[in-house]
Formats: structure tokens, C-alpha cells, sequence
């Protein structure tokens, strides 16, 4: 199965013959077998029939509705699922703050060592200074994640070491990108405009493998809970956001998407990603999600996407359990 997105403003989505088609003025430009699609995602101005909304609820297909540039709207999805001791479980785990800090401890070092990764991999060849010292800093940050006692000492750790992080890889871009940092709300740069619209996508995978796998998805442990913020989702998207900054440092460099593609935006949006860019970014995040990796509990290869679920399984196993801590993916 594989999602299906939707970029042509002023398109409408239909049902025909237990087909999802897409048309825009007359013009058919998809029909897909609904059974073969995993999940919509509109961007901007696109239409959905009630007979489209309903075969999609009956089928369990989720809907994203993005703003045009990638921001979250919103999410269309069927019935919960009847998991309620995982989510009792969940909710006495909140309790525990010796579970919540360990489980977070593990999400934090996981995903540190695997930007550290990403750095070394690609600092291999260039031997930039700047870049091993950012390594070193994250190499250090790993070793020093137990030693942090509240989740507010772990959540300031994990900042000061991704700043590091971003001060590497943004020597791994050229001159003609202008990334100086990491900056968001809004992206000031097309690099950024690219990591906010990757994050996005994958914390809606990460949402709908939390809900998958039978966790309440606001209900958060390195995330605390904040009312309306699917906190649960952020904590699993956060091993997986250096996969999104491979992807875009592999697009750009690799030339599916190249400084042209942007132009200047008014002050809300003020870098515009072309439809044309968007759908060659979306590929290439396509290609990566579908790579198989072999889960490191499951020892089984499968695609990034489902490891993601797989993931979720872990935490929710972990919460019914009590068995505190997280095991990592050890991407390499």
C-alpha cells in the first residue's frame, strides 16, 4: 500500500468503482484501487465527495489536510481503536516518574546518536573541523543522557545537542541554500521549509502508528502533556527526524530539488517551495520511507514506514509491561 497526496488546488476526490480518483476541471489525474492506498494527503484547496469521506472512514484510510506550503490542519480518521488497558496502562505509567524519565532518556539517546551518525557518515570524505566538533558534542551528550533526573534536565540536554547538531549539518549544504540554523514558524530558508514539510509528514505516520498500536496519542512522556498536542506521536517521530534530515540533505545535494524551486513569498511564507519541487521532494521521502531496515526487536526486514508501527508496539508493550526503557533502531 502506498499514500496518495494531493497538490492541484481546486481538485476533488471521488469514489468510482472502489477507485480513488482525483480530478481537476474535467481532467482525471489519478484512480487508484482504494484497497492499495494507505492514506490521503491534501495540501491546500482540495475538495472530498461524502461518498469518498465515507468509503474512506469504512475502509480505515486516514485523511491529512495540510495548509499549501505542508503546515498541519487537521485529520480525518475512523473509529478509535478498542485498545483500552493498553491506554489504562498508558495513563498510570504518567504517574511513574521513574518509567516516563527512562522511557524519554532512551527516545533522547536514540535520536542523538543517530544525528551523530548522519554526521559522521558524511564527514567521512570532507574532514570538516566544524562537523567532528559537533560529532564529539553529540558523542558526549549520549554518554551523559542517564544522567539527567527530570525530564525538564533532559528535554534542555537534547536542545543544547541538536544545536550542535545543526551547526554541522549545515555545513554538509552549499553556500546557495543560505541554512545557517534551524528556524521555523516561519522556515526562513528552503532547507527549512523542507525539514518543517518531512517533519510534518512523518509525525503524521508517527500519529497514526501511536493510534495503531492502541496508545493514546496525546498522552506523552518526553512530550508532556499540552492540551491538544499529540505529544505521544512527537515522542516517537523524535528517533526518526535525522531519517527526514538524511532525505533532505539526499535531495538537494542529489539535485531533486535545487535552489530554483523556491522563490520569494510574502511575510507569513516567506520562501515558496514550487509544486513541481514539492512533487519530486515528495518522492524522494516516498523512496526512503519504503527502503527496508531489519527491526532490531522483531529481526525482521521491513520498510522504514512500518517500523515506525513497530516502534509504537515497543512503547506500548513497554507501558502494559512496566518494563522501563526504549530500545533504539540503531540506524548506521
Amino acid at each position: 500500500m502506498y499514500p496518495v497526496y494531493v497538490i492541484h488546488q481546486g481538485a476533488k476526490l471521488s469514489i468510482a468503482n472502489k477507485r480513488l480518483q482525483v480530478d481537476q476541471e474535467g481532467e482525471t489525474l489519478l484512480a487508484a484501487p482504494l484497497g492499495q492506498v494507505s492514506e490521503v494527503v491534501l495540501f491546500g484547496n482540495v475538495g472530498l465527495t461524502t461518498p469518498a469521506i465515507s468509503a474512506l472512514l469504512l475502509e480505515g484510510k486516514d485523511v491529512v489536510f495540510l495548509t499549501e506550503d505542508g503546515r498541519f490542519k487537521g485529520r480525518l480518521v475512523g473509529e478509535v481503536t478498542p485498545h483500552v488497558p493498553v491506554r489504562r496502562a498508558q495513563y498510570r505509567r504518567m504517574d511513574e516518574a521513574g518509567f516516563g524519565l527512562r522511557l524519554a532518556q532512551g527516545i533522547v539517546a536514540a535520536k542523538l546518536a543517530h544525528q551523530r551518525t548522519l554526521l559522521q557518515r558524511h564527514n567521512r570524505e570532507l574532514g570538516d573541523a566544524e562537523i567532528a566538533s559537533a560529532i564529539e558534542r553529540l558523542g558526549e551528550a549520549v554518554k551523559t543522557v542517564e544522567r539527567r533526573a527530570t525530564i525538564a534536565s533532559l528535554t534542555g540536554h537534547e536542545g543544547a545537542a541538536t544545536a550542535a547538531y545543526f551547526s554541522g549539518l549545515r555545513r554538509l549544504f552549499g553556500a546557495e541554500w543560505k541554512f545557517e540554523r534551524r528556524a521555523r514558524r516561519p522556515p526562513p530558508d528552503p532547507i527549512n521549509v523542507l525539514l518543517s514539510l518531512g517533519y510534518t509528514l512523518l509525525g503524521n505516520t508517527a500519529r497514526g502508528a501511536v493510534q495503531a498500536a492502541g496508545l493514546d496519542p496525546y498522552a506523552g512522556f518526553l512530550h508532556e502533556y499540552v492540551y491538544n498536542r499529540p505529544s505521544m506521536a512527537l515522542d516517537l517521530l523524535e528517533e526518526f527526524r535525522p531519517v527526514v534530515d538524511g532525505i533532505v540533505l539526499w535531495a538537494c545535494r542529489g539535485g531533486q530539488v535545487t535552489p530554483d524551486d523556491f522563490t520569494p513569498g510574502p511575510p507569513d511564507r516567506p520562501v515558496v517551495l514550487s509544486d513541481q519541487g514539492l512533487r519530486r521532494f515528495l518522492k524522494a521521502y516516498e523512496q526512503r520511507l519504503e527502503q527496508p531496515y531489519t527491526h532490531p526487536i522483531r529481526q525482521l526486514q521491513m520498510p522504514l514506514r512500518q517500523c515506525l508501527l513497530e516502534q509504537a508496539r515497543q512503547v506500548a508493550g513497554r507501558v502494559v509491561s512496566g518494563q522501563a526503557g526504549y530500545q533504539s533502531m540503531g540506524f548506521r
